[in-house]
């Protein structure tokens, strides 16, 4: 089955599954979502529970990108199954579910950077690391994210409002971005902020990890897995950063398998949005002596 919309002269085909294939894909999707939700809910309340862990500025940031992770993969699974279940969805609910993943999924990389940043200074500055790092600065951090992120939807929202039609805001579409913030410059802003905050990020990274590198030797064990940790936040922006490929991708493996649009679509989405939520708290979980103690009481698998 497919559906096309042709306002503004374009047109999209989506295509179904039969009702066997979704139910499975569903259930798969569902099961993976409370799976990793479970994990990462043990991880906030563990947080929760003990002052050791809620009193210190890394580990507020990295519950942060917990958080986070736990919003979009949450909101990934209800999309597709409400996809599955009633196909479209009125325009401003799905503007809405939109405005939130595109908000928690900016978060991320800029949580990563500064968990980098504060690597680098309980490094390279330890007798100023409490001064600097504090649980009321991490906090400050973690408000100006979401600010940013604010701004950024709130942009995409008034642009949509102005230039949008009444009838299309009350019409129902298949629920993608591109379906509701439609206006062509909405794509370039998304692209160029997009890469300037990449660059901002990385920049941030490849500084820490290279001055972590070269900090003094009497530190030697603690520069290593300082240095190793900045490495597990550039593999995680990495991962962060397969989202803003994820239509390319599809797009250039349908055309190798045209046949294969509907599994190229359900896997790729698999592999890009919902099994990097797993890394964060297996990263943490096994490397990190604190969190590993609390966790072991809950006897998770994977520890």
């Amino acid at each position: 089955m497919s559906l096309s919309n042709t306002d503004r002269n374009v047109t999209a085909v989506v295509y179904r599954d039969s009702l066997n294939i979704a139910i499975i894909k569903n259930v798969i999707t569902v099961v993976l979502c409370i799976s990793i939700n479970y994990i990462n809910g043990v991880l906030v309340h563990t947080f929760r529970k003990h002052q050791v862990l809620n009193m210190n500025p890394r580990y507020i940031l990295y519950i942060h990108l917990v958080i986070n992770d736990i919003i979009l993969l949450t909101l990934f699974t209800l999309i597709q199954v409400l996809s599955y279940i009633v196909f479209t969805l009125d325009v401003s609910f799905c503007m809405f579910l939109m405005m939130i993943v595109i908000l928690t999924s900016l978060n991320n990389p800029l949580t990563l950077a500064v968990m980098a940043v504060e690597c680098y200074i309980a490094i390279c500055f330890p007798l100023r690391h409490t001064q600097i790092c504090t649980v009321k600065k991490a906090y400050v951090v973690i408000g100006l994210t979401w600010v940013i992120g604010t701004l950024s939807v709130l942009a995409d929202l008034f642009v949509t409002l102005a230039t949008e039609s009444m009838e299309f805001l009350h019409s129902r579409v298949f629920c993608l971005p591109r379906t509701v913030f439609r206006h062509p410059s909405l794509a370039e802003k998304s692209n160029i902020s997009n890469i300037v905050l990449m660059v901002i990020v990385w920049i941030t990274l490849f500084y820490t990890y290279f001055r972590i590198i070269f900090a003094a030797k009497a530190a030697a064990a603690d520069v290593r897995k300082a240095r190793n940790t900045v490495l597990l936040h550039g593999f995680q922006l990495i991962l962060c950063m397969l989202s803003y490929i994820h239509d390319l991708t599809i797009e250039g493996l349908t055309y190798l398998f045209p046949r294969g649009v509907l599994a190229i679509r359900y896997t790729v989405s698999i592999l890009i949005h919902v099994l990097p939520r797993l890394i964060s708290p297996v990263i943490y979980g096994l490397r990190d002596k604190t969190f590993r103690k609390f966790l072991q009481q809950y006897r998770l698998v994977f520890l």
